[in-house]
């Protein structure tokens, strides 16, 4: 399996309930609040009335549309206008997700519809003193798996600083990323549909509270190289203010699809839904059932991904992001210390039987070849808890820490950035997910989302890892207000410069900067490369 793959091995995939009496609050309305008036939970919005709930520190809206249903003739094609309503649309219980196959822990059960281009926001319920920073969260998945409203944005909304948070769908594999020969249809229709969202929170964030003019876009694992094409694509310029990308290395070789690569993976699909015909591919496509595409879909990790267009994605971001032709925001950016422990630990979870030294060995020759000795050198499974551990490192190393590095010292030439590792040696895991026994899992790919939202996926906190929830959850809100991270009270965070790269270190009882390149055996892994 190569490292491409083996990175995006495990991607990020519900509701506040309760109601509380609502009155009216009108869409561009500016006034401020005092923190102990009640917000309503009926707001009217520029496309109609919305009634929402109301529990504890928090008001949510759930299954707003922003774009009119891509189903029927509007099938692989742009967002569409949503249609105006009058009466107060029921904004009680989440919408679909986007159709996607079924075959991941990370799938949506139901499997999705074609019917999915929602949102939903969730506010203090209590009113602030002027507006609310806005945060609009891209869920990952592999541009495959998904959905905005398993992540439970509660934490982040009532965080010290207080935020406007929404979670949006957007069109998944190959409703929203498919480029197949003889296909007509534009493509990044999933990118177009973020896009459509943020002219949304554009139009609307009034209405909630929020500031249209202090937009933060933030993103883990697919949805962190989501924000990575964005401050790219022309058309995202000016919806966003700031951005947070988690796990995601936008200089890196994983972030998009030319077009060439785009037709092949297409091509595959076309002939498996029996539509590779020279001049019936479009037409026979459209007649496909949804069932019939997600069944010729392909699934796992590696089938979609942005394509560089020459329109909406013009040029790769890695390339991009490194010539400085991107969107000149504030970036937040860092990774988890331990991304692939769960992969290096996927054979002892399913055999019971712990990797040996020997299997190490085993593992990292036909990973790398005849760069192997030199890995193992560098990594020897005598300097680790257990091989396991040692293949973990490896891993996360060669690729998603180098990568994230390489990435913050891109942006900080030509933009503020922030970095950090997310480094908690005790964290939650997936539930009902045994742990291997040989090594501690330390914090891997998207177990620092169970610090930022509630999401049925992971385990609850323990007294010491909701602490730093609320530690995070502070930062990021901070970001999301100021483009900064210090405020008074909370662990000093520099600005991360191309001379004085910092990174702070984010666990239980140690919050402070890190030497990243050390831990993470940098100049290693950029000399056996060059």
């Amino acid at each position: 399996m190569s490292t491409t793959k083996l990175r995006v091995a495990f991607l990020a995939a519900a509701t506040v309930s309760a109601a509380l009496a609502a009155t009216v609050i009108t869409a561009g309305t500016a006034s401020a609040r005092t923190s102990t008036q009640v917000l309503p939970t009926r707001v009217v919005t520029d496309e109609g009335p919305v009634q929402g709930t109301a529990a504890g520190a928090v008001r949510t809206f759930q299954g707003i549309p922003y774009a009119a249903p891509p189903t029927g003739e509007r099938r692989w094609k742009e967002p569409q206008q949503v249609r105006h309503w009058s009466s107060p649309l029921d904004a009680r219980t989440p919408k679909s997700a986007c159709a996607q196959p079924t075959d991941q822990p990370i799938s949506i059960e139901d499997g999705g519809s074609e019917d999915c281009l929602y949102l939903n926001v969730t506010t203090p319920a209590g009113g602030m003193a002027g507006r609310l920073p806005v945060i609009v969260w891209i869920h990952g998945g592999s541009f495959t798996y998904g959905d905005g409203a398993t992540y439970r944005a509660a934490k982040l909304a009532a965080a010290q600083q207080g935020a406007m948070v929404v979670t949006i769908n957007y069109r998944l594999g190959a409703f929203g990323f498919l480029s197949a020969p003889g296909l007509r249809a534009p493509a990044n229709l999933g990118l177009l549909d973020q896009q459509a969202a943020l002219k949304w929170v554009n139009r609307n964030a009034g209405a909630f509270g929020g500031d249209p003019r202090n937009v933060t876009i933030m993103g883990q694992s697919g949805g962190g190289y989501s924000v990575c094409a964005q401050l790219v694509s022309p058309g995202a310029r000016g919806l966003f203010n700031k951005a947070i990308v988690q796990s995601a290395g936008c200089v890196g070789p994983d972030g998009s699809f030319t077009r060439t690569q785009a037709e092949t993976n297409g091509l595959i699909v076309a002939k498996a839904a029996g539509c590779d015909g020279p001049r019936t591919t479009d037409s026979c496509l459209r007649r496909r059932s949804t069932g019939e595409l997600i069944k010729a879909s392909i699934s796992g990790h590696d089938g979609y991904r942005p394509v560089v267009d020459g329109k909406v994605l013009p040029e790769a971001p890695s390339r991009a992001i490194a010539a400085g032709r991107f969107g000149r925001v504030p970036v937040l950016h860092g990774s988890t210390h331990d991304e692939m422990s769960g992969l290096a630990g996927l054979d002892e979870i399913t055999t019971g039987r712990p990797l040996t030294a020997e299997g190490y060995t085993k593992k990292v020759t036909k990973q790398f070849g005849k760069d192997a000795p030199a890995v193992l050198a560098e990594y020897p499974a005598a300097n680790y808890p257990a091989p396991g551990a040692a293949l973990s490192a490896v891993l996360t190393d060669s690729e998603w820490s180098t990568a994230a590095l390489d990435t913050q010292r891109a942006l900080a030439r030509y933009t503020p950035v922030y970095a950090y590792d997310f480094a908690e040696t005790q964290a939650p895991y997936f539930k009902s997910v045994p742990r291997p026994a040989s090594f501690s899992l330390g914090t891997g790919h998207m177990i620092d989302l169970a610090y930022l939202f509630d999401n049925d996926l992971f385990e609850p906190l323990d007294a010491a890892q909701a602490g730093l929830s609320d530690t995070v959850t502070a930062y990021w809100s901070r970001f999301a207000s100021t483009g900064q991270m210090n405020k008074y009270g909370m662990p000093t965070w520099k600005r991360f410069t191309t001379s004085r790269p910092y990174v702070q270190r984010l666990a239980s009882g140690r919050i402070g900067q890190t030497d990243f390149a050390a831990d993470h055996h940098y100049a290693f892994w950029k000399a056996l490369a060059s």
